[in-house]
């Protein structure tokens, strides 16, 4: 389950999540990679989140 805020990373690349589309947390997620470049993600079963700045 993901937030505003968390970072994900898909193979290899690591980028912000900006925003959630799916039910209780689940992708698909608006992303902003660090040069700038923002993408709907649909991250697979390799991919990681990183929770930034709240408890789980």
């Amino acid at each position: 389950m993901a937030t505003e805020g968390d970072q994900v990373r898909v193979k290899g690349k690591v980028g912000e999540i900006l925003e959630v589309r799916g039910a209780e947390g689940d992708p698909p997620y608006l992303v902003r990679f660090p040069d700038g470049h923002e993408e709907v993600v649909f991250p697979g079963p390799d991919a990681e989140i990183e929770v930034r700045g709240r408890e789980e």
